[in-house]
C-alpha cells in the first residue's frame, strides 16, 4: 500500500494507474479516493493516474488535533503525494472540497501545476451565506461525532444537491452513500472544522486569481444552486479559464454523469497539452454586445 509523507509526518495512501502525462485527482468530503474510479478507468488509457486519500480519510491517517487540518494543508499534501509518486507536473482535478484544494495548490505551487480542474466548488464561497456556511458545517461535524458515519450518512447523502444523482443512478448513489457511511467520524469531524469552516472565501482571493496563470475548467452542475455563482466568479477572474454547466445535474457530478464529465475533461486537457487554451480572445470585450464600427 503506497504512502506519502506529508510535511508534518501525515502518511497518505495513494493509488495510480496508466502511463503519460500525470493527473491527480483529488476528492471531495463526502467521497474518498474511490470516488475517482470512472475517471482513473477511463483517462489511465492515456495517462498516468493518481488519486489518494485525505488526511482524515481512511486508509490515510487520522490526526487527532483539529489543527492538522487546514486549506493551506490539503493544498500542500497534494504536493507531498506527487512528490512521493516521482512527479514533477501534473494536471490537477477535484471536486468540491477537491475543488478547493487544486485551486490553492496553484496558488501556492504554481510551479507543480499543469492546469487545474475545479469541479463543484463554491460551498461557503458566497459572502452572503458565509456565516450560515460556518453554522451548518459545524452542525455536520458534530453529527459525525454523535451519531457516527453509518448513521449520519443516510441524512447528508440526500442533501439538496445530491438527490439528483440518487434520482438518476439509485445504484451509483447506493455505493457513494455506502462509501460515505465509512468514513471515520473523528476524521470527517476534524475535516469539517479544520479545512471547511476555516478555509477563505474564493472572493478573498481575486487579486491572486487574477494573477493565476495556469489553464483552468470550472465544471457546476446547474442544479448545484451554491456553486453556480462562485464558478461564475472564477470564470470571469481567472484569465485562462473555460466553464462547463452540466444540465440538471448537482454536486456529485463526476459520479452523476461520468460519460460527460469525461469528454468535457479530455477535451481540456488536450488542448492544453497542444497549447490552444489560452487566456480570452481581448477582442472578446464582456462589456460590448454588438460591433458597431
Amino acid at each position: 500500500m503506497p504512502k506519502a509523507s506529508a510535511s508534518d509526518g501525515v502518511q497518505l495512501y495513494f493509488d495510480e494507474a496508466g502511463r503519460g502525462t500525470p493527473i491527480v485527482f483529488v476528492h471531495e468530503f463526502g467521497g474518498n479516493h474511490w470516488s475517482w474510479e470512472p475517471q482513473m478507468n477511463f483517462f489511465s488509457r492515456r495517462h498516468r493516474c493518481v488519486t489518494y486519500a485525505a488526511r482524515g480519510f481512511p486508509p490515510s491517517d487520522i490526526p487527532d488535533s483539529v489543527d492538522a487540518y487546514s486549506q493551506a494543508i490539503a493544498a500542500d499534501d497534494i504536493i507531498a503525494v506527487m512528490d512521493a509518486a516521482g512527479i514533477e507536473t501534473a494536471h490537477l482535478v477535484g471536486l468540491s472540497m477537491g475543488g478547493f484544494a487544486v485551486l490553492h495548490a496553484g496558488l501556492r505551487h504554481p510551479g507543480r501545476v499543469r492546469s487545474i480542474t475545479a469541479a463543484g466548488a463554491g460551498y461557503g464561497a458566497e459572502k452572503a451565506h458565509e456565516d450560515y456556511f460556518k453554522g451548518i458545517s459545524e452542525q455536520v461535524a458534530a453529527n459525525f461525532e454523535t451519531k457516527g458515519a453509518p448513521a449520519f450518512s443516510k441524512i447528508y447523502a440526500e442533501g439538496a444537491s445530491r438527490v439528483q444523482f440518487q434520482d438518476k443512478d439509485p445504484r451509483g448513489w447506493q455505493l457513494f452513500a455506502d462509501r460515505l457511511g465509512q468514513h471515520d467520524s473523528r476524521g470527517a469531524a476534524n475535516t469539517m472544522r479544520g479545512v471547511q469552516m476555516r478555509r477563505p472565501s474564493l472572493y478573498d482571493l481575486e487579486d491572486e486569481f487574477r494573477a493565476m496563470a495556469a489553464p483552468l475548467l470550472v465544471v457546476v452542475g446547474d442544479e448545484d444552486d451554491h456553486c453556480l455563482q462562485p464558478g461564475f466568479f472564477l470564470k470571469r477572474t481567472v484569465p485562462a479559464s473555460g466553464l462547463a454547466v452540466l444540465p440538471k445535474t448537482g454536486h456529485t457530478l463526476n459520479l452523476e454523469e461520468p460519460m460527460l464529465f469525461n469528454q468535457i475533461l479530455a477535451e481540456f486537457l488536450a488542448q492544453v497539452e497542444s497549447g490552444r487554451w489560452g487566456p480570452r480572445d481581448p477582442r472578446a470585450n464582456p462589456a460590448e454586445i454588438m460591433r458597431t464600427r
